[in-house]
């Protein structure tokens, strides 16, 4: 077979779904048979939308609960909430609604936008649930992942601006409070392969993407550092307090508190290619010191160039939610017609994405002595939440399971 030429490549890379990251249902989870139930009503919000479901026995909305929507890209979509929230390890949508509370899916136009922009979105939404609740009741409200970034801020902001946004209880799922990771090598291969196609490094330099990510490179050779986005979202949120001060705040992680990581091992080969275009292509895990090789990178030319890191942690198997971004890479791909030379081969699907310490509040990203501590054995008190559960197990990131959503059950007003 003839090498396939630079147009062909262009061309089938469009043609397929972008390669996006993003969390899902537990990994064996099979696609539902039916679409999701029909929500009580519907509402357009400024930069989203917002599907209510009622709760069981209840007229009118009596009891809301404010769920907001995660990492990812594009709008939030009705069904991949339902997939996950429902159809996965634990059906949270119907517990709830079991227990009479009225669910509130809180969408996003773009969910790779602003948490700031979004952030007006979900003022919105507590704006219009407060208008439209029968009765006293108090509000919750919080999210999955970014979610839970988007109302703690949006809580903040109204209390910041003098307005009454009547929760008594904010709540985060693996929200990323301190940071999120995506490795370097996997940001680096999104910008290097551009001018193929650019919806991957969009994605890694989405203005959400930005603010989210402890250390973020902009361009494959850049130099790992907080971006401009995330410290004025730093900024912003010591500017509104950092947390609202009127509801208790409460959390869930989907790593463990034990400080025992993975079995992801600092400066492992994680995906290599294999086809004829991208063979030379090596990512690697992080790993800790100066001068690490993190990447090599070659993608249809015929120069490979080597991508380095000093001073990061060994931050891919720390406890934590992971993601599988070397896998939806690779599944990305090597989806694509084989006679493309874009096969690659993975030998390490997951990374940590969001670590206990910053789902809890609890530290930093900078050091291994920061990611891999014993959250277990820390004082009562620490860190931002007034409460929090960690999994038994490091697990999928916002993976809704039976152990975190019970004990979050329990604690709702």
């Amino acid at each position: 077979m003839p090498e396939p030429s630079r147009e062909q490549i262009v061309s089938a890379l469009h043609e397929r779904p972008a390669i996006a990251l993003a969390p899902g249902t537990r990994l064996d989870a099979e696609r539902p048979g039916s679409l999701p139930v029909s929500p009580s009503a519907v509402w357009d919000l400024p930069g989203g939308t917002a599907w209510v479901y009622r709760g069981e026995g209840n007229p009118d909305l009596v009891r809301p609960v404010i769920l907001a929507d995660g990492f990812g890209t594009g709008p939030s979509e009705l069904e991949s909430s339902w997939q996950i929230l429902e159809f996965g390890d634990f059906p949270l949508i119907s517990e709830l609604r079991r227990r009479g509370r009225d669910v509130i899916l809180l969408g996003h136009h773009d969910r790779g936008a602003s948490i700031l922009d979004n952030s007006r979105t979900a003022r919105a939404a507590i704006t219009r649930a407060l208008m439209e609740r029968q009765g006293g009741t108090p509000l919750v409200v919080g999210g999955f992942s970014t979610g839970g970034l988007v109302t703690r801020h949006a809580l903040a902001r109204m209390e910041f601006e003098g307005l009454d946004h009547g929760t008594e209880l904010y709540f985060s799922y693996d929200s990323p409070h301190r940071g999120a990771w995506i490795p370097v090598a996997l940001q680096a291969f999104a910008h290097y392969v551009r001018d193929l196609d650019g919806r991957f490094s969009d994605q890694i330099n989405s203005p959400a993407t930005r603010e989210l990510l402890w250390r973020h490179i902009g361009t494959w050779n850049g130099t790992p550092d907080r971006d401009e986005a995330r410290a004025a979202f730093l900024a912003e949120m010591a500017a509104v307090g950092e947390w609202p001060r009127r509801p208790r705040l409460i959390g869930v992680a989907n790593g463990t508190a034990d400080g025992v990581g993975t079995d992801v091992r600092a400066g492992e080969l994680a995906l290599e290619g294999t086809g004829g275009s991208v063979v030379g292509t090596r990512l690697h895990t992080q790993a800790p010191g100066p001068d690490e090789p993190v990447a090599k990178l070659r993608v249809v030319a015929p120069k490979t160039h080597e991508v380095r890191t000093t001073g990061l942690p060994s931050i891919d198997g720390a406890p934590g939610g992971s993601l599988e971004g070397f896998g939806i890479l690779a599944d990305g791909l090597n989806a694509l017609h084989p006679d493309l030379g874009l096969t690659t081969a993975v030998r390490i699907r997951s990374h940590c994405f969001v670590p206990s310490v910053s789902a809890v509040d609890i530290g930093e990203l900078d050091t291994d002595d920061e990611l891999y501590k014993d959250i277990s054995a820390l004082p009562a008190g620490t860190g931002g939440l007034d409460a929090y559960r960690l999994a038994s197990r490091n697990e999928p990131h916002a993976l809704v399971t039976g152990e975190l959503c019970t004990w979050l059950l329990s604690h709702l007003p």
